[in-house]
């Protein structure tokens, strides 16, 4: 009988490689390494079995769209299946407990939604709305939740990432963004998150909520807009690998991923982490990220 032929191992995605290497290299970013592997374990297992998007990117629509500044995603668009959606939901919140980034109060009031079917879906619809339209809706009948704000959006996000980020890999294949030059996300509307710089020199902005990637002003501040030099400090990190611009029209500031210095694509949650130094060093000089 022939000997079973052994299957090699699956490798690991270079992202949780980067994050342990991190942490190796800075052990005092240990704990946040290990959250972010947590909940990039998490998004990968949920977007491994999410369905394909199916959008509509035809030419003169997406003109259109672009024209008046709207975003191209739209709710319905979201391939979301409700009980996947709570599940992740549910988790989210684990993992966050689990190494004390959510508040015991409110990690219980997150949990308490996500067994009640009919308490989340009209939260996740008006907080994804709420960022495609750029304003917060001010509404009576906006239903009223016993966690606090940020802490649902902050679950909220997480949650929806790997649902967005599927719709993301897939339009911006068959869309041309290069006419869109507004601070939101071109897809859900989304602030940016983080930036990085290409061999160019062209920054590339990338989105908070569904990681879309966008071209925008080298100089503008992508929060209010600002482009007076003198009120624009910048920072970068010791190697060189990283910078920070703050605003003080706003008072806030974006990372940014400096590929000139850099051997790697720019990975969001690999260099998040590592720039939480350039966090602390803005936060202590009042700006607000």
């Amino acid at each position: 009988m022939p000997e079973p032929t052994l299957r090699a191992p699956r490798a690991e995605p270079r992202e949780l490689t980067e994050l342990r290497q991190l942490k190796a290299r800075q052990p005092e970013l240990a704990e946040a390494v290990d959250l972010h592997i947590a909940l990039l374990d998490l998004q990968r297992r949920v977007q491994s079995r999410a369905a394909m998007a199916w959008i509509e990117v035809a030419p003169d629509w997406l003109k259109r769209q672009h024209e008046a500044g709207k975003p191209l995603l739209r709710f319905e668009d979201i391939p979301l299946d409700w009980t996947d959606f709570r599940l992740v939901f549910r988790q989210t919140a684990d993992v966050l407990r689990r190494f004390d980034a959510l508040e015991p109060d409110d990690y219980q009031a997150i949990q308490t939604m996500s067994r009640d079917g009919n308490a989340l879906q009209p939260l996740v619809v008006r907080w994804f709305n709420e960022g495609v339209s750029r304003h917060r809706v001010e509404d009576a009948r906006a239903p009223k939740t016993p966690a606090s704000q940020a802490a649902l959006e902050q679950v909220l996000a997480l949650a929806m990432r790997p649902f967005l980020e599927r719709c993301a890999d897939v339009v911006q294949q068959r869309a041309d963004f290069t006419t869109w030059n507004h601070a939101y996300c071109p897809l859900c509307g989304g602030e940016p998150e983080f930036a990085v710089l290409t061999s160019a020199g062209e920054r590339i902005l990338i989105c908070g909520r569904c990681t879309g990637r966008w071209r925008f002003d080298e100089v503008a501040c992508p929060f209010c807009l600002n482009r007076e030099r003198s009120l624009l400090p910048s920072f970068a990190s010791p190697d060189g690998l990283y910078r920070l611009y703050a605003c003080d029209v706003c008072r806030r500031y974006i990372k940014a991923y400096d590929a000139r210095h850099g051997g790697r694509p720019v990975m969001l949650a690999v260099d998040s982490v590592a720039t939480l130094p350039l966090d602390a060093a803005a936060i202590q000089r009042g700006y607000q990220g």
